[in-house]
């Protein structure tokens, strides 16, 4: 019977160590600090510090849909630059994280895009390769975030980091390396310089949020507020949550002479992957209104 008794007990801690090892395979999109009592601006000029203090450089940052309850911050650094922009397939898509800002009830709770979350949706298989090295500056950053939280709270799904790696949201689905042509240009500068001019003139109710460009690489990053309150970040947000901001802005980017942007199908259901079909359903038009919209910044 002792015999019995331990072999059990020996079964329950392996099974044990396997599950907790399975669930440390799990990433949560977002990551949420404590809710903040202060206003606006200086609950953003707190952000920005701690993340100065960890070397990330502020890129860019807006009010997502014009709302003045929603505030994005981009940032990046360069270690992480250097990176992902050797990734060929559209890596330097993940070298731009972002925090993100809701006041509710005069209230204002901070999230962050989950930086390994990112990773393993973006690069892949290449997060692994480059785990040592992006773990660094994920861990950095929420080092920077838990200055000024006692703890930041996983939040908005639960995702395996291989199942990341093909994420889609149902069968037949786009996936991240099924991205939608926006333009093929003659050269990388016509692309750049047309992509400036029309962001620079709001084109497509439009405006630019941060530009990211790897000259040596022929490699530009573009963040663009979507800005139609019919059409853009206005409609469809307060549908399918505002909790995931940190999820915008939207991207463009240009490789070589060719302009792209992740498909609708698979860049909302990642970043809102708790989304239902009904729910999905009621922005059925958004997918094609952001082509519509970004791919005006190419003509």
């Amino acid at each position: 019977m002792n015999h019995l008794i331990r072999n059990l007990f020996v079964l329950i801690f392996t099974v044990g160590i396997a599950m907790s090892g399975f669930a440390g395979d799990k990433l949560s999109p977002y990551l949420s600090l404590r809710t903040f009592d202060i206003p606006m601006p200086e609950a953003v000029s707190k952000v920005k510090s701690a993340l100065e203090s960890k070397n990330f450089e502020i890129i860019g940052e807006y009010q997502p849909g014009k709302n003045s309850n929603l505030y994005v911050i981009a940032f990046s650094r360069p270690d992480l630059k250097q990176i992902v922009v050797d990734i060929k397939d559209r890596g330097a898509l993940a070298s731009v994280l972002k925090i993100g800002f809701v006041k509710k009830d005069g209230k204002i709770t901070i999230s962050m895009l989950n930086p390994m979350y990112l990773f393993y949706a973006y690069l892949g298989d290449n997060a692994d390769t480059y785990k040592t090295n992006l773990e660094r500056v994920a861990n950095d950053a929420k080092a920077a975030m838990a200055t000024l939280s006692a703890g930041l709270v996983p939040f908005g799904g639960n995702e395996e980091a291989d199942d990341l790696k093909d994420y889609h949201f149902m069968a037949m689905m786009p996936r991240f390396n099924d991205p939608v042509k926006l333009r093929t240009f003659s050269s990388f500068q016509e692309g750049l310089d047309t992509i400036r001019k029309n962001l620079e003139s709001g084109i497509g109710n439009t405006e630019k949020v941060y530009e990211v460009v790897f000259p040596d690489k022929n490699i530009a990053v573009f963040g663009v507020g979507l800005l139609d309150k019919d059409k853009g970040e206005a409609h469809f947000l307060p549908i399918i949550g505002e909790d995931n901001i940190a999820a915008m802005p939207y991207e463009i980017i240009l490789q070589d002479n060719q302009a792209t942007m992740l498909h609708g199908k698979y860049r909302i259901a990642v970043h809102w992957p708790e989304l239902s079909m009904g729910t999905f359903m009621k922005i059925m038009s958004t997918p094609g209104d952001v082509n519509d919209a970004l791919e005006l910044l190419t003509k």
